[in-house]
């Protein structure tokens, strides 16, 4: 294409092009204070709100298989529709899961009778064997009062479980064997009614964006032994158990969304 011979270089008008910069920085400073007073105003918005904070859903082609206490299976999607509680135990090291244990347990006579709420203590190390391990889950049931429908006592072959505590229940630390002992996460799991799962959500008293709260007792714990205070009179461990009633009893009440 031949340009035109008339074509002149166009003029460069400093005043015009500085006035320019000018009201582009205008925009930018503007645009900057409106975003920023939105999220100033998002903030104190959520700072007042305790709803507990959805982090993963369960959906049913991640389900997991259970071999339960009584010798029967069942899948962990049947508690659609129910409120549960889950944690992890090691059969060889079931100590390091004693807290959320006593929590559990207690969980389970504050519960009784409501059939909208159910417990699930998984095993992380089951024999091989299926009716060994039928027996060995029947044992610890007898043994800590785990009983069926509230109380399901549950495991799988220990590779296809660790991946589901990991990916599914989005704990902590992948099941795993280390110096002959098992190490695991035994934070206590909340799953709603349509299968999400959920934490607590605790206001902040000086503002800001509320504390998503794991229910996690052993850090609870050591906290109390490092001496960290609560502001409410309670050690850790039992502001934690106290904020997880609380969370079980909103999402009991809470209508579910089964989308």
């Amino acid at each position: 294409m031949t340009l035109p011979s008339d074509l002149q270089p166009a003029e460069r008008d400093p005043k015009r092009l500085r006035r320019t910069a000018w009201i582009l920085v205008a925009i930018m400073v503007v645009g900057g204070i409106l975003v920023l007073k939105a999220y100033q105003n998002r903030a104190i918005d959520r700072a007042d709100d305790t709803r507990p904070s959805v982090v993963h859903r369960i959906r049913k082609e991640r389900d997991l298989r259970v071999l339960r206490q009584d010798g029967s299976t069942a899948d962990l999607f049947d508690l659609r529709g129910k409120v549960w509680v889950v944690h992890a135990l090691s059969l060889r090291d079931s100590d390091a899961a004693r807290r959320s244990l006593a929590v559990m347990q207690r969980l389970a006579a504050s519960h009784a009778g409501n059939e909208g709420f159910r417990l699930v203590t998984l095993v992380i190390d089951p024999p091989a064997d299926p009716a060994e391990a039928a027996g060995r889950l029947h044992g610890l049931a007898e043994a800590q009062g785990m009983r069926l429908p509230q109380w399901w006592v549950a495991t799988n072959e220990a590779a296809t479980l660790h991946k589901f505590i990991k990916s599914e229940l989005k704990s902590s630390r992948h099941p795993h064997e280390e110096d002959g002992r098992w190490v695991y996460d035994t934070s206590v799991m909340l799953i709603d009614r349509a299968g999400h799962l959920r934490r607590a959500v605790v206001p902040q008293k000086r503002g800001g964006p509320p504390y998503v709260a794991v229910f996690d007792f052993d850090q609870a714990a050591e906290w109390d032994a490092r001496g960290v205070k609560t502001g409410t009179g309670l050690s850790n461990e039992t502001q934690l158990e106290v904020l997880l009633s609380d969370t079980i009893d909103i999402l009991i009440a809470e209508t579910p969304d089964f989308q």
